[in-house]
């Protein structure tokens, strides 16, 4: 959506200068004019001549750009921009952009500027958790401005990865994202994804293979689509994908159990205008859980195990007028029958069926089959990769809400 959107892009005296050019490949590649405003210091780490050269204008660094009384406007910048990207972005620009001290092009381009400003910021970890810094990254954000910053992701804690710059790719596809049809925005949709584990001891659980990729792959189709996406996930290798990770509409809940993710759905649905019942949650759990590992003695091991609370079930009884709620059913026979069945006793609007006997999709799998099946009728898709899937259930979604 980056196709015909003119973007001045900020650049300033970071060792990361350099990715600017990157930066600038993917925007021109998407279509962008892009328009380059550098500080002295930036000048210092790349040249001119190479970012004019990219963009195909001349680099605006000065305020006058000769000595018989031409200027550049910043005031015309800022109306003639759609976006305006500061990448890298320093310590000491972040201070100036926050205490509009206007003793440069870019920071008074930045404060004439009528269009949204992203700001990728680029700097030692140490500057970037000084308390000054984050004060300043925070009044950015009051000011309604985008941080763009590197992502641990939900299973690291505290300021890993921070400080330096977000890579070119990521940066690009939040400018991208932002200028993308919102046929979902205000929307507020919970999805659940991946497996539950349920305890045997400490080291031993029941599982099953469930990778979550469908889940996150819906996830990310919601929130590119302006929903406002509670994503609760079982315990999954992956990570949500940077976009999601920026997204300021994602909120990511890992659980474990299926109580725990029951606990977590039955609290966040009453607020959604839809829901999504990805995970492959198990329908059954030991009875005892040994609080030490279970040694081998004997020839066997009986398991008793006890049915869990059905979350589909329960959300289908609180549903409400205006409530959406979307199922998945993954079968090994008699597939229309079961996901039919499925779709009545559990209150859903329509299920998503996938099977087993489709080879190279469901578990684990980048790819996948499916039918969308609802009191309307049946609808059979070709196999395509999850991503295409997401937006096909999301279409339909949409077409309901």
């Amino acid at each position: 959506m980056l196709k015909g959107k003119k973007i001045v892009l900020g650049i300033t005296g970071s060792i990361a200068a350099y990715k600017a050019c990157y930066i600038i490949r993917g925007l021109v590649k998407a279509g962008a004019e892009v328009q380059v405003v550098i500080t002295p210091a930036g000048k210092e780490f790349i040249t001119p001549i190479t970012l004019s050269a990219l963009t195909q204008k001349p680099v605006i660094s000065d305020f006058f750009s000769q000595r018989d009384g031409t200027w550049h406007s910043h005031v015309a910048l800022g109306l003639w921009a759609d976006a305006m990207l500061v990448a890298p972005c320093t310590a000491s620009t972040l201070g100036k952009m926050a205490g509009g001290i206007a003793d440069n092009m870019l920071i008074t381009t930045y404060l004439s500027m009528k269009a949204p400003v992203f700001v990728a910021p680029a700097m030692d970890l140490d500057m970037y958790a000084h308390p000054t810094t984050q004060q300043n990254l925070e009044r950015l954000r009051s000011f309604g401005n985008i941080i763009i910053e590197p992502q641990s992701g939900f299973l690291a804690s505290g300021l890993e990865g921070k400080g330096r710059m977000e890579e070119p790719e990521n940066i690009v596809a939040c400018l991208d994202n932002y200028f993308e049809e919102k046929d979902l925005q205000g929307k507020r949709i919970m999805i659940t994804a991946g497996p539950t584990y349920e305890k045997i001891d400490p080291v031993r659980f029941i599982g099953n293979y469930s990778s979550g990729k469908m889940g996150f792959a819906l996830a990310e189709e919601c929130a590119r689509r302006g929903a406002n996406v509670t994503l609760i996930a079982g315990p999954v290798a992956i990570q949500p994908s940077p976009f999601l990770l920026h997204a300021p509409n994602f909120t990511l809940r890992g659980v474990e159990s299926c109580r725990q993710m029951y606990d977590a759905s039955v609290e966040v649905f009453p607020q959604s205008d839809a829901a999504i019942l990805c995970a492959a949650v198990a329908d059954f759990r030991p009875a005892d859980v040994a609080e030490q590992k279970i040694k081998r003695v004997g020839d066997d091991l009986v398991l008793h195990l006890v049915p869990n609370p059905d979350i589909a079930a329960e959300l289908g009884r609180m549903k409400k007028a205006g409530q959406l709620m979307v199922g998945f059913a993954l079968e090994t026979n008699d597939e229309q029958a079961n996901a039919q069945q499925k779709l009545e006793k559990k209150n859903l609007d329509f299920i998503v069926l996938n099977s087993l006997r489709n080879k190279g999709t469901c578990f684990q799998s980048d790819d996948n089959q499916i039918s969308i099946i609802s009191r309307e009728g049946q609808k059979d898709f070709e196999k395509k990769s999850k991503q295409l899937v997401a937006r096909d259930i999301i279409d339909e979604l949409q077409r309901r809400l």
